[in-house]
């Protein structure tokens, strides 16, 4: 995962946290072609209808199930929305069960 997680990142100038590559990768069969897609879907999504204010109004629920990627959460309502699943179940789910390689490194 990690080769196409680096090279899914180089192609969009490395904007795009490498945990959401990861998930989006994991859900498209490790198939670099489907993630890139999937990976466009939502970043147009992200801005359309006020999305990603309407994920601040959410943030708790997600931050109470512990999932405190906001780029994953933010994903996760963008999935339900088209997978009809529950987006802090689906965000729990890939943050504790499945678990995240990357780590953020924190900047003072």
């Amino acid at each position: 995962y990690i080769q196409q997680t680096m090279q899914i990142s180089a192609m969009w100038n490395h904007s795009i946290n490498f945990n959401l590559i990861y998930v989006a990768l994991n859900l498209c069969g490790k198939d670099v072609n489907l993630t890139i897609q999937l990976l466009f879907a939502f970043e147009q999504w992200k801005f359309r209808d006020k999305n990603e204010q309407n994920y601040k109004k959410k943030k708790n629920e997600f931050l109470k199930r512990r999932c405190c990627n906001h780029n994953i959460n933010l994903f996760a309502m963008f999935f339900s929305e088209t997978h009809k699943k529950n987006a802090t179940e689906f965000a729990a789910a890939v943050t504790i069960n499945d678990g995240l390689p990357f780590v953020e490194k924190k900047i003072k």
